[in-house]
């Protein structure tokens, strides 16, 4: 392998493949990236078996060929570089793969490639879904965020994923459920429904593109054993495990009417929530809201520290003057994520979920449990 690529290209894909790689395996060979010529590019490959990540670089390739080389030297020495071209050429004798930019030098020992675990990619003949990238990161971030951390529940650790018409969007936790559905193009005639890890989601989000003038689309595809899904655009190949399991039926803690709507300003909730949030942190993260003709209160208080109380203009529908109290971070996480000027929340009583929903738009869906206090 000889080959010339630029140092700032070379940083960014190895800072994308990294967040795949493992740590804390039995198998030292899934410490390493994989460096591989394709097709005129140079690919880097990394996999905790779980998750694996190809990205591939421009390059001027010279002599095809490919080493696995350890992931975090290889980062830390190619970011210590100067923006400047980035010469490598690798011994096949002994695995060494030399590295040359400006005036610095360096040798890297290299595994053999074969030992690196084969990842799945999407083949000519799999069907493949499209969906614009924009799209796809903000469906991922408005309901990742309600997923589980706590792998004692390994299916709440999963994201819902119905493919169909439409490919809609779930995740809870117990505590909250996060719901987004967006059109879908050349979704297929019987929905899929597919169970994916939150964590392998989000690092999707972070790879893909945020703007919305941009029109680059996100390929996604099954692998033909049916227990990974491939997520593919340009440069960037994101292939993820799926969760067995039944999710159980979200559609049964959705309220189906409510008696309080509050319609408010986004950022001005958001605003107030926070600031209550301080208060809150040493009072069980409570957040309590209230609802009268015109106005919408946010407040919190500590028996320690002190109290906090915002209000907001607000249109009131319905009962005339409501009370319900959140957890302040699933009450900021939820507004934190709602791309709209506007938002509306419904509730039904103090012991009922609150839903929280733009007010613009029918295809986001954010549920809180309530948290019960004392008065």
């Amino acid at each position: 392998m000889k080959l010339s690529c630029g140092q700032d290209n070379l940083s960014k894909g190895l800072a994308v493949v990294s967040r795949a790689v493992s740590t804390r395996s039995t198998m030292p060979i899934l410490g390493n990236v994989l460096l591989a010529t394709d097709q005129g590019r140079l690919r880097l490959s990394a996999t905790n078996l779980e998750l694996s990540i190809n990205c591939w670089i421009e390059a001027e390739i010279e002599q095809e060929g490919r080493v696995a080389a350890p992931a975090r030297l290889l980062q830390e020495f190619v970011n210590s570089l100067p923006s400047a071209p980035v010469r490598m050429e690798l011994n096949p004798a002994n695995r060494v793969v030399k590295m040359h930019c400006l005036r610095t030098d360096g040798n890297i020992r290299g595994v053999n490639a074969d030992e690196f675990p084969a990842i799945p990619t999407v083949g000519e003949d799999d069907t493949v879904f499209h969906q614009p990238a924009h799209v796809l990161k903000e469906m991922i971030n408005q309901v990742a965020i309600a997923a589980a951390t706590d792998d004692s529940r390994p299916i709440f650790t999963g994201v819902l994923t119905m493919i169909g018409s439409n490919i809609t969007m779930v995740a809870a936790d117990g505590f909250r459920l996060g719901l987004r559905s967006s059109e879908l193009e050349g979704g297929p005639d019987q929905e899929l429904t597919l169970i994916i890890p939150a964590k392998s989601l989000q690092e999707l989000a972070r790879i893909l593109p945020d703007g919305k003038g941009q029109d680059e689309m996100v390929e996604i595809a099954l692998t033909p054993n049916k227990n990974q899904v491939i997520f593919r655009t340009a440069t960037v190949e994101l292939v993820s495990r799926l969760i067995e399991g039944q999710f159980p039926n979200y559609k049964q803690i959705m309220p189906k009417e409510w008696k309080t709507q509050v319609v408010v300003p986004t950022s001005e909730f958001l605003n107030a929530a926070k600031t209550a949030s301080f208060f809150a942190r040493d009072s069980a993260n409570i957040v309590r809201l209230h609802m009268e003709s015109g106005e919408l209160t946010v407040r919190a208080e500590s028996t320690e520290l002190g109290d906090n109380e915002s209000k907001i203009d607000a249109v009131v529908e319905g009962e005339p003057s409501a009370d319900i109290a959140f957890n302040a971070k699933y009450l900021t996480d939820a507004l934190n994520v709602v791309d709209s000027e506007q938002i509306k929340l419904e509730i039904t009583s103090p012991g009922s979920p609150g839903v929280i929903r733009p007010v613009d738009s029918t295809d986001y869906t954010h549920i809180i449990m309530p948290m019960a206090t004392s008065r």
